[in-house]
């Protein structure tokens, strides 16, 4: 896969920022360039979250330890039931997720990701999920990612899943490496609405011919802004919501309850962020002494 960094950044008349990248696979079918579909990632496309287990290949390469992973997780749990109380607020996550990336290289980050997603995240993989997107391929749509991850990571997931791209969280770069600073705010709630909104605009989409999938209700604002709404591995609330609305619930989880796999999901991407950063500087720390 090509390293060179191909994210494009937009703001709307409203100054909502987003950033997506797309992949170099190109299409195999005739394509409809009106229509398109987006995947959550985390509990939708994969059992758990993408950042945790990046920082567990990290942990594997020893830029973290078992502590450090152990800690980052409780944090993020932390932090997911103090965003449900106080719905909106992510200026912590934010915060935290300015230091994940800064004094990274681009390319760096993208290899690490190569080889964690193979080693880490391909197993964990809904083959259900991952089969309905590539019946939109088929149809020769687009099929794009929403994810809080960085955009990077999105993007290396989507090229390993044959996917068109992924719409992520945006770090500034300024000689091929990361400043800690992001262009817009995190990708989570309503910016996944919106940055898909302006993708469209920018892409030629009919937002009422796109299709989304999400498992979580903090992504009422994606599934109500396109004309086809999939509730994937839904939560309860999510749960209820698709079915006051008629939306489509597929449910690839085994078990009575279809639990969740119970490690640190999507709504706190920027809290793990900053606890593996955390982390690495601590284990560069030990490196140089």
């Amino acid at each position: 896969m090509a390293r060179s960094r191909k994210v494009t950044v937009s703001t709307d008349a409203e100054g909502h920022t987003a950033g997506w990248a797309e992949t170099d696979l190109a299409p195999a079918t005739a394509p409809d360039t009106a229509a398109a579909a987006f995947f959550d990632v985390d509990n939708t496309m994969m059992q758990g979250a993408s950042i945790y287990w990046f920082a567990r290949g990290l942990a594997s390469r020893n830029y973290l330890t078992t502590g450090d992973l152990a800690r980052f997780a409780w944090q993020q749990l932390r932090f997911r039931l103090l965003a449900r109380e106080h719905a909106g607020d992510m200026s912590l996550a934010k915060e935290a997720a300015l230091a994940f990336v800064q004094g990274w290289r681009v390319d760096e980050v993208e290899h690490l990701a190569e080889e964690i997603f193979d080693e880490m995240m391909a197993p964990r993989i809904w083959a259900g999920t991952h089969q309905l997107a590539q019946r939109h391929l088929d149809a020769g749509q687009r099929v794009w990612l929403v994810s809080a991850a960085p955009v990077e990571i999105g993007r290396v997931i989507a090229a390993r899943l044959g996917l068109t791209g992924a719409i992520g969280t945006v770090a500034e770069v300024l000689d091929g490496a990361y400043t800690g600073r992001l262009v817009g705010d995190l990708m989570h709630g309503p910016a996944k609405a919106e940055a898909v909104t302006q993708l469209a605009a920018v892409e030629g989409l009919d937002l009422t011919r796109c299709a989304a999938y999400s498992d979580s209700a903090n992504d009422l604002p994606l599934l109500s802004a396109v004309g086809r709404a999939v509730a994937v591995n839904p939560d309860g609330s999510l749960l209820r919501q698709a079915r006051r609305h008629g939306w489509e619930v597929r449910d690839f989880r085994t078990g009575r309850r279809a639990v969740k796999i119970a490690v640190p999901s999507t709504a706190a991407a920027g809290l793990v962020a900053g606890a593996v950063t955390a982390g690495l500087t601590l284990q560069r720390r030990r490196r140089a002494g």
